[in-house]
């Protein structure tokens, strides 16, 4: 029986497909993948594997990843290879209601497919770790307050779509409306990888829903985001360069948030880095949690300046106002989001503003190669 123009449709589609997942076989050079994973394999085997935790550790790592790729890209191609069938035993017994789930089970494929090809432009040695995100009110005071309520609403719907896990770690509300700052810890694998992207100064440019001559206004907040490291990660902090202080958490709590100085806040002296986390309960939790942010912003800081002296870079480091923005978010007079070290763009300003980052975070990432 002749193949109907469904069943053509998907016969095309899976055509494509199929050259996408040969064209990302070659970019992961998937011979090598498979060479090295059985070179790790036979180093977890051997008899004093354990005798260096930490390199134990980093090998198991590496062993995960890579076996992640492998199995990705081969059940990927088996499930390419079964829809093809499937929708050839559908043609010739002329059932379209078969021809109908192979379409939309394509459309998902290509999906899952574009989501992959995106996670191996990750090649950052932190790129598979959870992500911490600060975000900072710039100049424009209430108005850049409420713009960090926005812009963290915007992460948190973007996490919620990757079905990543969001916890907030430090909270200071703004004086009348909006948040000063905030800490949140994205959880998932490649957290960090695509939200690198957002690193700088966010402008947005819209009529002021707290002016009431509705002029437009110009805010500006500075979104900041580190891997959360393992231990693997060797980050030497002396206990003797810590400034420690204990204070009582401030907004919704239980029955202790509130009521005991359960807060903390480090100050490392010699670099000035300052961390606080207030949501657990425990003391000693929120201390742990702001280790953990401490030691991701030195080493960020210590890659930043070995960075700098290779190319040479000692400019003095920007504001959070005009001209140092990495993106603008223009709602006024026309409608328009555009990425200032990519050039990409979007007019669809509320599906952005939704969690819809993708487009940008790719954009990124082909510009960072």
């Amino acid at each position: 029986m002749a193949i109907d123009d469904g069943a053509a449709v998907s016969k095309q589609k899976i055509t494509e497909l199929r050259a996408r997942l040969q064209a990302l076989k070659e970019h992961l050079d998937l011979a090598h993948l498979i060479e090295k994973l059985e070179e790790l394999e036979r180093q977890t085997l051997a008899p004093n594997f354990w005798n260096d935790a930490a390199t134990a550790q980093k090998i198991q790592k590496e062993h995960g990843q890579i076996q992640d790729k492998v199995k990705g890209w081969q059940n990927k191609w088996d499930d390419l290879e079964e829809s093809e069938m499937l929708l050839e035993m559908a043609a010739e017994e002329g059932d379209q209601e078969i021809e109908q789930e192979i379409a939309l089970k394509l459309g998902s494929f290509a999906n899952a497919l574009a989501a992959i090809e995106l996670e191996c432009m990750f090649i950052g040695e932190h790129d598979s770790c959870n992500a911490i995100i600060s975000i900072h009110a710039g100049a424009g005071g209430t108005e850049a307050q409420d713009w960090t309520d926005i812009l963290l609403r915007m992460y948190l719907r973007w996490a919620e779509r990757h079905k990543f896990k969001t916890e907030i770690l430090d909270l200071l509300p703004g004086d009348e409306a909006g948040t000063k700052s905030i800490t949140i810890l994205i959880k998932g694998q490649w957290a960090y990888g695509y939200l690198r992207s957002e690193l700088g100064i966010h402008r947005l440019v819209r009529i002021s829903p707290f002016d009431t001559s509705g002029r437009r206004h110009t805010s500006f907040a500075s979104v900041m985001v580190m891997p959360e490291l393992d231990n693997t990660v060797d980050v030497d902090i002396d206990e003797k360069d810590l400034r420690v202080d204990t204070y009582r958490a401030s907004g919704a709590g239980g029955q202790h948030v509130n009521k005991t100085d359960s807060a903390i806040r480090l100050t490392h002296l010699p670099t000035g880095v300052v961390v606080q986390c207030q949501n657990e309960r425990s003391q000693h939790r929120n201390k742990e949690m702001a280790m953990k942010m401490l030691i991701a912003q030195i080493y960020q800081l210590e890659k930043q300046k070995k960075a700098d002296q290779q190319e040479g870079l000692h400019g003095e480091k920007k504001g959070i106002s005009w001209g140092s923005q990495i993106r603008s978010y223009v709602l006024q007079p026309y409608r328009l989001i555009k990425d200032h070290r990519t050039d990409f763009e979007a007019g669809n300003v509320d599906a952005v503003l939704d969690g819809g980052l993708d487009g940008f975070i790719k954009a990124f990432l082909l510009w960072g190669k």
